[in-house]
């Protein structure tokens, strides 16, 4: 047995308990039966009406006449409305209450009008931004004309423009809010409605909740506010922005230059391949690396131009390996020493470095990556300014490596710990602004996002492509390669590994198959991962940490999530949460080995373990 639990191979034998049971299950079944029909009513009455409402266009109409005989795809599109979360809305686009189309976008920006009106915040406006997504343009255009008939000015960028750049123009124009129309790393049918607030970040309390319930409490299409753009733009309510804020984002970038001179020593000789994945990457990194003095840098001529079709991947994901088969195949031509993607609204980046001694390109994760930057920013710093702030803070994510724990005790700074979603690294700065108290120093979560510097409050490709390079050039005046200051930094800290399985399950099933996976893992935890015994389990909804061993009991001290993080024996540790932004659950664990190969083959061994529990149940 790879896995228990307290009470595994209990029975009662309880007879009158069992017929009891079965009594209750058929009451329930039946109940469940009827709430199936009065479901099933309600998703097909919602399919008519909107067939037969003269507000929905005939595009849209006769999308909807093409699936009358496709009962499972039109309960799928109408069984609920895109849910307005934490993070906006992401969805497959198409016709219907749980799709993205332009009635649902102004039916979230309808809720936002509505909140931002309550906190007296019309006057600031909101900024918007959108990737290369299908339909990202005409989503963005039906926000801004949206709150512009509320009367609240909107400032759209001119083109496609990457996510942290939304994030500063945000706090460059001083708007109360910001819409960024993108669904990241996401198949080619998805898009996305990321809300943004003042100070840059993506909402959090107390405004997530608020917009939400503002969303939901718009149930009539009809009510939605709109008018036409050139209207707008006629009124002073439709804004076009550029090149002025473009110029002002590439000078904060600039101010996180450690060692200028490096890059024009080494400029030259180091060699650069870059892929923008058809995104919004491709104009910002080639400018900042261009005028940084960056001379040898090789964008992938089939990912260069912005396409909402992603035509050379399945799945633009710089996570997904088969995203850099085109870079590394140009990286082996040009003989590079670093290789680069952005996902599709720059604010995740993935990276391949040389190996000089076997020649070949080594996959860095996020952990890794991020580490690496961690350790190049917060060293350096001290280095070049003799000493570090004594309140500085270091923050990552709770599915964060724990190398970084190790690298903070070594420098003498904090660590600070939030829950998944970069939103939660913006809240810690602004706590930081607002209470005087903790410098930030560098923050990153695992999934290949970070920043670097308070330019923007979301993670950075951009500024992150920028260090790397940066990196490589101090390396290679010293004759190292990035893998090589990387084992340096292993040897100090030791050979930290993590990884993530993430398990699809799509649909109306899937979803009750993730929140069955996780009422299991809560009612009754595992007190052992293979050989890796539990010492705490961490349960973020219920706000409770808890000693295996004593019972004793703490609380978080993190607002609530969906999240359950057990802490292992060796220093290993395992955390289960469903996706924010996907039909996924992920399970996050982490080791710490003598080597590279010891922490392999760790690493291999509880994954082994993770497959079997999830088949299991």
């Amino acid at each position: 047995m790879e896995f228990s639990r307290p009470g595994d191979g209990i029975q009662s034998g309880l007879t009158n308990g069992t017929a009891v049971q079965a009594v209750s299950y058929k009451k329930n079944f039946m109940l469940n039966k009827a709430a199936d029909k009065e479901d099933i009513m309600g998703y097909k009455e919602t399919y008519e009406a909107w067939l037969a409402n003269p507000y929905f266009d005939e595009d849209t109409k006769n999308e909807l006449k093409a699936i009358a005989g496709d009962d499972k795809e039109v309960k799928e599109r109408f069984y609920a409305d895109l849910e307005f979360g934490t993070a906006g809305l992401r969805g497959i686009i198409g016709a219907g209450t749980n799709r993205m189309n332009i009635y649902t976008v102004r039916k979230a920006t309808q809720g936002l009008a509505n909140y931002i009106i309550s906190q007296k915040g019309q006057e600031k406006g909101v900024a918007i931004a959108f990737d290369s997504r299908r339909m990202s343009p005409e989503f963005a255009d039906e926000a801004a004309c949206c709150l512009a008939a509320n009367g609240i000015k909107a400032y759209v960028f001119e083109s496609l423009r990457p996510t942290p750049e939304l994030s500063f123009a945000v706090r460059e124009l001083g708007c109360i809010s910001g819409i960024n129309i993108t669904a990241s790393h996401n198949p080619p049918e998805y898009n996305g409605y990321k809300v943004y607030w003042e100070d840059g970040a993506q909402i959090t309390p107390p405004h997530d909740t608020g917009i939400m319930d503002e969303v939901k409490a718009v149930t009539d299409y009809a009510t939605v506010k709109t008018m036409d753009k050139e209207a707008a733009i006629q009124a002073g309510l439709y804004q076009q922005i550029g090149q002025a804020v473009d110029d002002r984002y590439m000078e904060e970038l600039k101010k996180n230059v450690l060692h200028p001179n490096c890059i024009k020593k080494a400029s030259k000789d180091l060699r650069i391949v870059y892929t923008p994945l058809h995104g919004t990457g491709n104009i910002p990194v080639r400018r900042i690396l261009k005028e940084l003095g960056f001379e040898n840098v090789f964008v992938v001529p089939e990912q260069e131009l912005p396409d909402g079709e992603f035509p050379t991947v399945s799945y633009p994901n710089p996570e997904a390996a088969e995203a850099f088969e085109l870079a590394l195949k140009l990286a082996k031509e040009k003989d590079a020493d670093l290789v680069l993607a952005t996902d599709p609204d720059a604010d995740r980046l993935g990276v391949y470095v040389k190996d000089t001694k076997s020649g070949e390109y080594i996959c860095l994760t996020g952990n890794m990556s991020g580490s690496f930057l961690a350790e190049y920013e917060i060293g350096q710093k001290k280095a070049l300014e003799g000493s570090l702030p004594e309140d500085g803070e270091l923050i990552k994510t709770i599915v964060t490596t724990n190398l970084v724990d190790a690298m903070a005790k070594y420098y003498g700074i904090k660590v600070t710990e939030c829950l998944t979603g970069f939103k939660w690294i913006g809240r810690e700065i602004l706590r930081m602004e607002t209470s005087g108290k903790g410098q930030y120093l560098f923050g990153f979560e695992e999934s290949y996002g970070c920043l670097i510097g308070t330019h923007a409050r979301d993670k950075d490709a951009i500024v992150a492509s920028m260090a790397l390079c940066e990196a490589a050039a101090y390396y290679k005046l010293r004759g190292m390669t990035i893998w090589d200051a990387m084992l340096e930094m292993y040897e100090r800290y030791g050979y930290y590994k993590d990884n993530v399985i993430a398990i699809t399950h799509k649909g109306i099933e899937g979803l009750e198959k993730i929140k069955s996976i996780m009422d299991t893992l809560r009612k009754n935890p595992p007190m052992k991962f293979g050989k890796y015994d539990v010492l705490r389990t961490r349960d973020y909804d219920q706000d409770v940490i808890r000693d295996v061993k004593t019972g004793e009991t703490t609380t978080t001290g993190i607002p609530k999530s969906n999240v359950l993080y057990f802490e292992l024996t060796e220093d290993a540790w395992l955390c289960v949460r469903p996706s924010g932004t996907e039909p996924k659950i992920k399970i996050y664990f982490g080791v710490v080995g003598s080597s590279l190969e010891d922490a392999d083959a760790k690493s291999e061994e509880l994954a082994e373990v993770v497959q079997k529990m999830l088949a299991e149940m």
